[in-house]
Protein backbone atom coordinates (compact mmCIF):
# COMPACT_ATOMS: atom_id res chain seq x y z
CA UNK A 1 0.00 0.00 0.00
CA UNK A 2 3.20 2.32 0.41
CA UNK A 3 3.53 2.44 -3.13
CA UNK A 4 0.30 3.29 -4.21
CA UNK A 5 0.23 6.01 -1.03
CA UNK A 6 3.66 7.50 -2.72
CA UNK A 7 1.70 7.57 -6.43
CA UNK A 8 -1.22 9.39 -4.74
CA UNK A 9 0.25 11.85 -2.78
CA UNK A 10 3.43 12.90 -5.90
CA UNK A 11 0.45 13.69 -8.06
CA UNK A 12 -0.41 17.21 -8.55
CA UNK A 13 -3.94 18.16 -8.25
CA UNK A 14 -4.74 21.13 -6.55
CA UNK A 15 -8.59 22.11 -5.95
CA UNK A 16 -10.22 22.72 -8.92
CA UNK A 17 -7.66 21.23 -11.21
CA UNK A 18 -7.99 17.39 -9.91
CA UNK A 19 -7.57 15.94 -13.77
CA UNK A 20 -4.38 14.22 -12.99
CA UNK A 21 -5.20 12.50 -9.89
CA UNK A 22 -8.83 11.24 -11.11
CA UNK A 23 -6.89 9.86 -14.04
CA UNK A 24 -4.04 7.96 -11.86
CA UNK A 25 -7.72 6.55 -9.41
CA UNK A 26 -9.29 5.66 -11.94
CA UNK A 27 -6.33 3.61 -13.60
CA UNK A 28 -6.38 2.11 -10.42
CA UNK A 29 -9.76 0.76 -10.20
CA UNK A 30 -11.24 0.47 -13.35
CA UNK A 31 -11.09 -3.25 -13.53
CA UNK A 32 -12.11 -3.02 -9.94
CA UNK A 33 -16.14 -1.64 -10.36
CA UNK A 34 -19.26 -3.03 -11.97
CA UNK A 35 -19.25 0.80 -13.19
CA UNK A 36 -17.23 4.11 -13.29
CA UNK A 37 -18.58 7.89 -14.57
CA UNK A 38 -17.57 11.55 -13.68
CA UNK A 39 -20.25 14.28 -12.86
CA UNK A 40 -20.14 17.73 -13.70
CA UNK A 41 -18.00 18.78 -10.60
CA UNK A 42 -15.21 16.50 -11.80
CA UNK A 43 -16.00 13.67 -8.81
CA UNK A 44 -14.98 10.22 -9.82
CA UNK A 45 -18.22 7.77 -8.80
CA UNK A 46 -17.59 4.07 -8.93
CA UNK A 47 -20.25 1.79 -8.10
CA UNK A 48 -20.02 -1.44 -6.84
CA UNK A 49 -23.30 -3.99 -6.42
CA UNK A 50 -27.03 -3.71 -6.96
CA UNK A 51 -29.19 -2.94 -4.05
CA UNK A 52 -30.78 -6.23 -2.63
CA UNK A 53 -33.94 -6.59 -0.80
CA UNK A 54 -31.78 -6.31 2.80
CA UNK A 55 -29.63 -3.91 1.02
CA UNK A 56 -28.78 -0.30 1.01
CA UNK A 57 -27.48 2.48 -1.02
CA UNK A 58 -24.06 3.46 0.56
CA UNK A 59 -21.65 6.11 -0.22
CA UNK A 60 -17.84 6.18 1.03
CA UNK A 61 -16.66 9.50 0.25
CA UNK A 62 -12.47 10.76 -0.09
CA UNK A 63 -11.48 13.78 -1.84
CA UNK A 64 -9.01 13.89 -4.35
CA UNK A 65 -7.73 17.85 -4.19
CA UNK A 66 -5.16 19.27 -2.47
CA UNK A 67 -4.17 22.45 -0.92
CA UNK A 68 -2.48 25.11 -3.11
CA UNK A 69 -1.40 28.63 -4.11
CA UNK A 70 -2.82 30.68 -7.02
CA UNK A 71 -0.97 33.80 -8.93
CA UNK A 72 -2.67 36.98 -8.07
CA UNK A 73 0.06 39.32 -9.80
CA UNK A 74 3.53 39.34 -10.82
CA UNK A 75 6.16 42.61 -10.13
CA UNK A 76 7.98 44.09 -12.76
CA UNK A 77 11.28 42.07 -11.21
CA UNK A 78 9.40 38.68 -11.87
CA UNK A 79 8.66 37.78 -8.05
CA UNK A 80 4.90 36.26 -7.80
CA UNK A 81 2.53 37.37 -5.37
CA UNK A 82 -0.18 34.61 -4.57
CA UNK A 83 -3.20 33.68 -2.31
CA UNK A 84 -3.96 29.91 -1.04
CA UNK A 85 -6.11 27.14 -2.18
CA UNK A 86 -7.63 25.72 0.81
CA UNK A 87 -6.31 25.57 4.61
CA UNK A 88 -2.84 26.81 4.01
CA UNK A 89 -0.82 28.56 6.93
CA UNK A 90 1.36 31.11 6.29
CA UNK A 91 4.07 30.35 9.05
CA UNK A 92 4.75 27.02 7.53
CA UNK A 93 5.97 28.61 3.87
CA UNK A 94 9.03 29.99 3.88
CA UNK A 95 11.70 28.61 2.12
CA UNK A 96 9.24 26.06 0.74
CA UNK A 97 9.18 24.74 -2.79
CA UNK A 98 6.11 24.46 -5.35
CA UNK A 99 5.22 23.20 -8.90
CA UNK A 100 2.95 25.41 -11.01
CA UNK A 101 0.57 23.62 -13.38
CA UNK A 102 3.08 24.72 -16.46
CA UNK A 103 5.62 22.68 -14.65
CA UNK A 104 7.93 25.61 -13.55
CA UNK A 105 9.75 24.86 -10.14
CA UNK A 106 9.40 27.80 -7.41
CA UNK A 107 10.45 28.67 -3.71
CA UNK A 108 8.75 30.82 -1.57
CA UNK A 109 10.73 33.70 0.09
CA UNK A 110 9.96 36.38 2.25
CA UNK A 111 10.32 40.53 2.34
CA UNK A 112 12.47 41.87 4.93
CA UNK A 113 11.15 42.04 8.32
CA UNK A 114 12.66 44.25 10.88
CA UNK A 115 10.43 42.16 13.81
CA UNK A 116 12.10 38.60 13.93
CA UNK A 117 9.49 37.53 16.68
CA UNK A 118 6.41 37.72 14.03
CA UNK A 119 5.27 35.12 11.74
CA UNK A 120 5.06 36.24 8.34
CA UNK A 121 1.51 37.24 6.77
CA UNK A 122 0.37 36.29 2.94
CA UNK A 123 0.91 39.71 1.84
CA UNK A 124 5.05 39.39 2.59
CA UNK A 125 5.67 35.83 0.55
CA UNK A 126 6.29 35.59 -2.80
CA UNK A 127 7.61 33.17 -5.20
CA UNK A 128 10.76 32.78 -6.89
CA UNK A 129 10.97 31.24 -10.21
CA UNK A 130 14.16 32.69 -11.64
CA UNK A 131 12.30 35.02 -13.78
CA UNK A 132 14.87 37.95 -14.02
CA UNK A 133 11.78 40.41 -15.14
CA UNK A 134 7.71 40.23 -15.56
CA UNK A 135 8.18 39.11 -19.26
CA UNK A 136 10.58 36.36 -18.46
CA UNK A 137 8.10 34.67 -15.96
CA UNK A 138 6.65 31.45 -17.02
CA UNK A 139 4.33 32.21 -15.03
CA UNK A 140 0.67 34.08 -15.65
CA UNK A 141 -1.65 35.53 -12.74
CA UNK A 142 -4.55 32.73 -12.50
CA UNK A 143 -1.80 29.79 -12.77
CA UNK A 144 -1.97 27.05 -9.77
CA UNK A 145 1.03 25.69 -7.63
CA UNK A 146 1.43 22.59 -5.43
CA UNK A 147 3.78 21.70 -2.59
CA UNK A 148 6.37 20.09 -3.51
CA UNK A 149 7.58 17.67 -0.55
CA UNK A 150 9.09 14.39 -0.90
CA UNK A 151 7.78 11.36 0.12
CA UNK A 152 9.57 9.59 2.97
CA UNK A 153 9.28 6.08 4.59
CA UNK A 154 9.67 6.30 8.15
CA UNK A 155 9.10 2.64 9.11
CA UNK A 156 6.51 3.28 11.56
CA UNK A 157 5.41 6.38 10.03
CA UNK A 158 4.54 8.38 6.33
CA UNK A 159 5.75 11.77 5.36
CA UNK A 160 4.67 13.15 2.25
CA UNK A 161 2.38 16.09 1.00
CA UNK A 162 -1.57 15.96 0.38
CA UNK A 163 -1.71 13.03 2.67
CA UNK A 164 -5.29 15.11 3.32
CA UNK A 165 -6.87 13.18 1.68
CA UNK A 166 -4.94 10.96 -0.48
CA UNK A 167 -4.52 8.74 2.58
CA UNK A 168 -8.43 8.73 2.28
CA UNK A 169 -8.58 7.71 -1.39
CA UNK A 170 -5.92 4.73 -0.95
CA UNK A 171 -7.96 3.47 1.67
CA UNK A 172 -10.99 3.58 -0.52
CA UNK A 173 -8.90 1.59 -3.53
CA UNK A 174 -7.90 -0.10 -1.12
CA UNK A 175 -11.36 -0.92 -0.01
CA UNK A 176 -11.99 -1.92 -3.63
CA UNK A 177 -8.98 -4.20 -4.09
CA UNK A 178 -10.13 -6.08 -1.13
CA UNK A 179 -13.53 -6.75 -2.33
CA UNK A 180 -12.46 -7.93 -5.55
CA UNK A 181 -9.55 -10.15 -3.92
CA UNK A 182 -12.19 -11.63 -1.51
CA UNK A 183 -14.78 -12.05 -3.85
CA UNK A 184 -16.76 -10.67 -1.05
CA UNK A 185 -20.43 -10.03 -1.79
CA UNK A 186 -22.48 -7.21 0.03
CA UNK A 187 -26.31 -6.83 -0.44
CA UNK A 188 -25.85 -3.21 -0.78
CA UNK A 189 -24.93 -0.68 -3.30
CA UNK A 190 -21.64 1.01 -2.84
CA UNK A 191 -20.84 4.22 -4.69
CA UNK A 192 -17.03 5.20 -4.03
CA UNK A 193 -16.79 8.77 -4.40
CA UNK A 194 -13.38 10.27 -5.37
CA UNK A 195 -14.55 13.98 -4.62
CA UNK A 196 -13.17 17.35 -5.63
CA UNK A 197 -12.95 21.15 -4.69
CA UNK A 198 -13.01 19.86 -0.64
CA UNK A 199 -10.52 22.30 0.24
CA UNK A 200 -12.42 25.48 -0.69
CA UNK A 201 -15.88 24.68 0.76
CA UNK A 202 -16.51 20.61 0.53
CA UNK A 203 -18.31 21.09 -3.13
CA UNK A 204 -17.74 18.27 -5.14
CA UNK A 205 -18.84 15.50 -2.26
CA UNK A 206 -21.80 17.70 -1.70
CA UNK A 207 -22.65 17.80 -5.51
CA UNK A 208 -22.61 13.91 -5.24
CA UNK A 209 -24.62 13.30 -2.08
CA UNK A 210 -27.86 14.82 -3.54
CA UNK A 211 -27.26 13.22 -6.97
CA UNK A 212 -26.52 9.50 -5.26
CA UNK A 213 -28.97 10.32 -2.67
CA UNK A 214 -27.57 7.69 -0.34
CA UNK A 215 -29.36 5.72 2.89
CA UNK A 216 -25.83 6.01 4.25
CA UNK A 217 -22.87 8.21 3.56
CA UNK A 218 -19.22 7.84 4.95
CA UNK A 219 -16.28 10.37 4.89
CA UNK A 220 -13.25 9.19 5.31
CA UNK A 221 -10.48 11.79 5.90
CA UNK A 222 -7.40 12.99 8.33
CA UNK A 223 -7.72 14.61 11.48
CA UNK A 224 -5.69 15.99 14.18
CA UNK A 225 -3.56 13.94 16.89
CA UNK A 226 -2.99 14.61 20.53
CA UNK A 227 0.07 12.71 21.02
CA UNK A 228 2.62 15.19 19.66
CA UNK A 229 4.49 17.94 22.15
CA UNK A 230 1.89 20.39 22.60
CA UNK A 231 -0.74 19.16 20.65
CA UNK A 232 -4.59 19.58 21.83
CA UNK A 233 -6.16 17.04 24.19
CA UNK A 234 -7.41 14.31 22.55
CA UNK A 235 -7.94 10.83 22.00
CA UNK A 236 -6.54 10.30 18.62
CA UNK A 237 -3.08 8.92 18.28
CA UNK A 238 -0.88 8.17 15.50
CA UNK A 239 -0.32 3.91 14.96
CA UNK A 240 -3.43 3.52 17.40
CA UNK A 241 -6.34 3.32 15.10
CA UNK A 242 -9.06 4.73 12.76
CA UNK A 243 -10.57 7.95 14.65
CA UNK A 244 -14.80 7.58 15.02
CA UNK A 245 -16.02 11.47 14.15
CA UNK A 246 -18.26 12.39 17.26
CA UNK A 247 -18.78 15.96 16.26
CA UNK A 248 -16.50 18.74 15.26
CA UNK A 249 -17.53 22.70 14.42
CA UNK A 250 -19.65 22.04 11.57
CA UNK A 251 -21.55 18.92 12.12
CA UNK A 252 -22.83 16.48 14.71
CA UNK A 253 -22.36 12.59 13.53
CA UNK A 254 -25.50 10.59 14.19
CA UNK A 255 -25.11 8.31 16.84
CA UNK A 256 -26.46 5.41 15.24
CA UNK A 257 -23.48 5.63 12.61
CA UNK A 258 -20.98 6.35 15.17
CA UNK A 259 -22.01 3.05 17.31
CA UNK A 260 -22.39 1.06 14.58
CA UNK A 261 -18.89 1.47 13.09
CA UNK A 262 -17.63 1.64 16.81
CA UNK A 263 -19.87 -2.17 17.12
CA UNK A 264 -17.80 -3.28 14.48
CA UNK A 265 -14.10 -1.90 15.16
CA UNK A 266 -14.54 -3.93 18.50
CA UNK A 267 -15.70 -6.93 16.53
CA UNK A 268 -12.98 -6.94 14.61
CA UNK A 269 -10.87 -6.24 17.61
CA UNK A 270 -9.39 -3.76 15.70
CA UNK A 271 -7.56 -0.49 17.77
CA UNK A 272 -10.29 2.89 17.29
Amino acid sequence: MKSLIKTLTETFSPSGYETAIREVIRDEIKSLADEIRVDALGNLIARKGTTSKNGKKIMLAAHMDEIGLIATHIDENGFIRFTTLGGVRPHTLLGGRVRFAGGAPGVIGGERITDTTKAYTFEQLFIDVGAANRKDCPVKVGDVAAFERPFLDLGGRLVAKSMDDRIGCAVLIETLRSLNAQHLTTPHELYFVFSTQEEVGIRGVTGAAFGLDPELGLAVDVTGTGDTPKSSKMEVALGKGPAVKVKDSGMIADPRIVDCMIRGAEKAKLPY
